[in-house]
């Protein structure tokens, strides 16, 4: 039971079990995806609820924000606020924090995973015993990731995190970003053709949204190649997908690791037969101790918040 007088937050979806019986107990917390006329649920909140707790992947629109006059802060569990209305949070004065850093580990495990089962073909080898193959012949051949060139995009934390985890693995590294990293030991390649091209296996790090919408594009799939890999933990929205597709179906791209999708958790059919394609569902960030720090750090955001201090992890 929430304290008495404790501030009113509306939590738009299911959150970690921990961290939402956190939240019901220590505010009076509403649970919008429960609502069967949702239009008439924020009616009834609109002058009471101050704080909005979300899923980075549920999202917080435009309309919801406005629907809620009295709302001051929208805490984001997960790295991403890209489904979150960011301008009109700005226009209407409210605060948005996120939880970076104590996603980074973990999301960049999956990157090196899904590298690592890419090109050693570890799932489909998996496949290739389950099914009895393994009697008939071996399984085709993998490659090793060490002197192999790891284009990175995006060089903030999960980019840095994954580079590291890369040169243990002896791995060459180059980046793409918008300005070179001053403190960064690697090479910034200003050009992202330029770096698909210098690379054995791209990796997409960088944040999603409008910006970097289909930033790996045609060209880029192009220049990658043949015997190229693409790596995507960031956003699904980053790669253009029927391009990413189209690729793989005509040999143009020799393989994927994929966490994120454009339309998730719906998948391209074309992808579900191919050997040289991986396939996860977005869980870069799944672990019971990342997710338990994702949602206290949410969590300590909106008790700073009503109780007047700073922010821990503002985003606006």
């Amino acid at each position: 039971m929430s304290p008495a007088n404790a501030p009113e937050v509306l939590i738009v979806g299911p959150l970690y079990p921990a961290t939402q019986a956190r939240v019901e107990a220590e505010f009076a917390a509403h649970r919008l995806w429960e609502a069967t006329d949702r239009a008439a649920f924020l009616r009834g909140l609109a002058e009471r609820v101050r704080g909005i707790a979300v899923y980075a992947l549920h999202g917080c629109p435009a309309e919801l924000i406005e629907a809620l006059p009295r709302v001051e802060i929208i805490a984001c569990m997960g790295i991403g606020v890209d489904r979150i209305d960011l301008g009109c949070a700005r226009a209407r004065g409210v605060r948005v924090t996120n939880t970076p850093d104590v996603v980074t580990d973990d999301t960049a495990d999956i990157a090196m995973s899904l590298m690592l089962a890419v090109e050693r073909c570890t799932a489909e080898g998996d496949r290739f015993v389950r099914r009895g193959a393994w009697p008939e012949g071996e399984l085709r051949f993998g490659r090793a990731l060490r002197n192999r060139k790891l284009g990175i995009v995006g060089l903030g934390r999960i980019g840095r995190t994954i580079a590291r985890r890369a040169a243990a693995f002896d791995m060459e590294i180059a980046y793409y970003g918008p300005r070179a990293k001053p403190d960064a030991p690697y090479r910034h390649v200003a050009d992202l053709t330029a770096l698909a091209e210098w690379s054995d296996i791209l990796a997409v790090a960088c944040p999603g949204g409008e910006a970097t919408r289909n930033l790996v594009d045609a060209a880029v799939l192009a220049a990658l190649g043949p015997q190229g890999t693409l790596i995507n933990i960031a956003r699904g929205s980053v790669v253009d997908e029927t391009a990413l597709v189209a690729a793989l179906v005509a040999g143009r791209l020799g393989g994927a690791g994929l966490d994120v999708f454009a339309s998730e958790p719906r998948v391209p059919p074309a992808l579900l037969a191919m050997d040289n394609v991986v396939l996860s569902p977005h869980i870069g960030s799944a672990t019971h101790d990342t997710r338990r720090a994702m949602g206290d750090l949410m969590i300590d955001n909106l008790h700073a918040h009503f109780a007047g201090r700073d922010l821990l992890t503002a985003v606006v």
